[in-house]
């Protein structure tokens, strides 16, 4: 059996090796993109990219045009990434020298930072860029409690998987325009305060590109801060395109695996595959699942979502496990639901 990666992954390499050289002819510079990683007491996951960028213009109508391209989603999905890049990754005193993949990513665990639990701060900085701070958050040994969200028709509405929908909404809206879910911000902070010293993580199908929108969406609509826990929507090694299912199975186990004494609460929508997949979870490690918290989408949503008018039967406890089941449209919903398990602060 052959060990060499799928012809698509292997002529999306080559393109991008001729792209960057072409790009850094023509003065385009390295640049690290940082993503918010997490750890523990035992390692550190560090997450970046390394890509090329152009020299915008100091002039005024230069800073207008990357305002503008900035705060429109296809700008984002412009990239040459810097194939198989050398990257330094300071951590306190250490330092360790990895290398990007075929995409220009970084996912590099450290084990023994020596860092204290609360939101720490390591380096990472290419040959060509400047350091650039990387933010992660260290969750302590002590913390039993956590919340893990989709983002997609959960925290912001995207009336995803309508291909066109999707593409004007990702490609070519203001990202100012895009729509929170009603009070899922506040659910999520009711979550936490009830558990201090608990993590939020942010868990989606969405590209890597988008990062930076995400951020500023959450950011903007007082959503807890978390680590988010994306994709790449290139080929694989054996595949044109990655598995969304495929991406947050794998994203749970090892999440399960880097804190082993944590119960989520999982909370995604009723418009694509959240509620198989977090049910197949809660099955497979019971332990690790406090509650499974579902956003119902309206009527319009379902039919954008599916074709179809598909709303799920409400539960309220998952078969074969201890986990609860709730359901409801909006976070206000979600939280009175929750309220046992969440104590006083749903009130």
């Amino acid at each position: 059996m052959s060990t060499k990666p799928f012809i698509a992954a292997r002529i999306e390499e080559f393109l991008d090796r001729r792209l960057e050289a072409l790009f850094r002819v023509i003065g385009w510079r390295e640049r690290v993109i940082a993503y918010t990683g997490y750890g523990s007491s035992d390692f550190v996951r560090v997450m970046a990219r390394v890509k090329l960028v152009p020299h915008w213009s100091r002039s005024q109508l230069g800073r207008a045009t990357k305002e503008f391209v900035k705060r429109r989603g296809w700008r984002s999905f412009i990239t040459a990434p810097c194939v198989r890049a050398r990257v330094t990754i300071t951590v306190g005193g250490r330092t360790v020298t990895v290398n990007t993949d075929r995409g220009g990513y970084l996912d590099h665990r450290i084990v023994g930072h020596g860092l204290e639990p609360g939101w720490q701060t390591v380096t990472v900085q290419s040959a060509g860029s400047d350091p650039v701070p990387c933010d992660i958050l260290v969750v302590g040994d002590d913390a039993r409690f956590g919340v893990l969200s989709d983002i997609d028709d959960t925290v912001l509405t995207t009336w995803l998987p309508r291909p066109m929908i999707a593409a004007w909404n990702s490609f070519v809206r203001d990202e100012s325009n895009r729509q929170s879910i009603p009070g899922m911000a506040r659910f999520y902070h009711r979550c936490l305060d009830a558990h201090p010293g608990a993590p939020m993580i942010y868990l989606s199908t969405g590209a890597w590109n988008t990062y930076d929108f995400l951020r500023r969406f959450l950011q903007r609509h007082h959503y807890p801060r978390g680590p988010l826990l994306l994709t790449d929507w290139g080929p694989t090694n054996t595949g044109w395109f990655r598995s969304g299912m495929e991406h947050k199975r794998t994203s749970l186990l090892r999440l399960a695996a880097d804190f082993p004494g944590i119960a989520w609460v999982l909370v995604g929508d009723d418009g694509q595959h959240d509620p198989e997949i977090y049910a197949e979870f809660a099955n497979l490690h019971p332990d690790h699942v406090a509650a499974v918290a579902i956003r119902q989408l309206s009527a319009t949503e379902q039919v954008l979502a599916h074709g179809t008018n598909m709303p799920l039967e409400e539960t309220e406890e998952l078969p074969g496990t201890d986990s609860c089941w709730v359901e409801a449209p909006d976070g206000r919903g979600l939280a009175a639901k929750l309220r046992g398990l969440l104590g006083s602060s749903t009130g």
